[in-house]
């Protein structure tokens, strides 16, 4: 854990907390430094768990609704806190269900985040970052520089927003069967291991029962590969694992993901073989299927070899094209070939099914619907 690149990244900006009012947003503490912090006001732990409760498990947007809250403390919580969400400066629906909200945060960034709703699940895609460090050469996010990592109340404001759409309070409520939002990816803008101690603590308040109570079942943190907190990841949270694998050799993966030079395939697949996994669960690889570049049939035989040894599932997505990317989907019957090949390796290898695309909202198309925003609203401004 001593790696110098992983320190970097946690020392990235994020923004703080405190909101135009100087109130300092409770939403992103964990239970004992809610507790900490009412108590340093001498007001006891039992009125930091009753306001937890009314954060968490109500998803209360207000203080005035929280209902066993004296009116006194309640004026008082108004004065130094807030509960505040993300400002929603568009949701886009897409023909198929998606919906894609471009969230406004504190300090003016914005954030891309992604509902995706299925026939026995709904899907929230989760960022961690506004932008990426990581560049690999199929993503139409890696094009955006890195701005910051998001703070662990940017994180679960994101979760807090979708259930307000949704109307899916309180956390207790329904759950599994009667609910549209199920699971949560950690899929969106970023990379969550460059930013592991924000995401660690969002995730912990998502599973903890007494929050927001989503089981570790029904969270899927995915990773390009950051081999030394893959480990710190199973060991803390032990959410299911994606790895954004794309490639089954150094030579290709290091050119089209950058990060394979840093950590590279043998160092991966063991971090890979240690993760803990009950008998059930298996590792998730996401496999773009880029024409002519990593859909022979050589490489999906190649790839079964180097996962033999790893429970496993392949996820193949067909490529979402974007302008300037430079690559081209394969042809449906050829990632259909090499889904067989697959199977017939004994290897679970769904093609994953293209949402949202026609909103930018599919996977690898999450960038610049933030940039764009920004430049259309600052065109008239320059054309006066």
């Amino acid at each position: 854990m001593s790696d110098a690149s992983i320190q970097k990244h946690e020392k990235v900006f994020a923004a703080p907390k405190i909101d135009a009012e100087g109130r300092e947003n409770l939403i992103g503490l964990s239970l004992q430094e809610l507790i900490d912090l009412l108590q340093s006001y001498q007001i006891p732990a039992f009125r930091a768990k009753q306001v937890w409760h009314w954060i968490y498990q109500r998803g209360v947007k207000s203080f005035d609704d929280m209902g066993n809250i004296p009116k006194d403390m309640k004026v008082f919580f108004k004065e130094r806190f807030s509960l505040g969400r993300p400002v929603v400066e568009t949701e886009q629906r897409s023909k198929d269900g998606t919906i894609k909200w471009l969230l406004k945060l504190n300090d003016g960034q914005m954030v891309e985040t992604v509902f995706i709703p299925e026939s026995d699940r709904g899907t929230l895609c989760v960022s961690s970052q506004i932008g990426c460090t990581l560049t690999c050469k199929f993503c139409h996010t890696g094009t955006q520089a890195l701005v910051r990592n998001l703070g662990a109340h940017e994180i679960l404001q994101q979760i807090m927003h979708a259930r307000d759409v949704l109307g899916e309070w309180p956390s207790t409520a329904a759950k599994d069967g009667g609910r549209e939002f199920t699971n949560i990816v950690m899929m969106g803008m970023g990379e969550p291991l460059y930013n592991y101690q924000n995401v660690s603590k969002a995730l912990k308040i998502c599973m903890d029962v007494e929050g927001l109570s989503i089981s570790k079942r029904r969270i899927t943190l995915s990773t390009s590969g950051v081999v030394p907190l893959i480990e710190k990841c199973g060991e803390e949270l032990n959410v299911n694992l994606a790895i954004s694998l794309h490639a089954c050799n150094d030579e290709l993966r290091s050119e089209i993901m950058p990060i394979n030079k840093k950590y590279p395939l043998e160092s991966l697949m063991q971090a890979c073989r240690s993760y803990p996994l009950d008998k059930r669960r298996k590792i998730t690889f996401e496999y773009v299927m880029l024409k002519g570049v990593n859909d022979s049939d050589a490489d999906a035989h190649n790839l079964a070899t180097l996962l033999g040894d790893i429970p496993a599932k392949v996820n193949l997505i067909p490529f979402n094209e974007w302008p300037g990317s430079g690559f081209v989907c394969s042809d449906m019957d050829r990632i259909e070939k090499f889904a067989k090949i697959l199977r017939d390796k004994g290897l679970d290898s769904p093609i994953r099914k293209t949402r949202g695309d026609d909103i930018l909202a599919a996977c690898g198309q999450l960038k610049s619907a933030s940039q764009r925003f920004k430049r259309e609203k600052e065109q008239p401004e320059l054309d006066k």
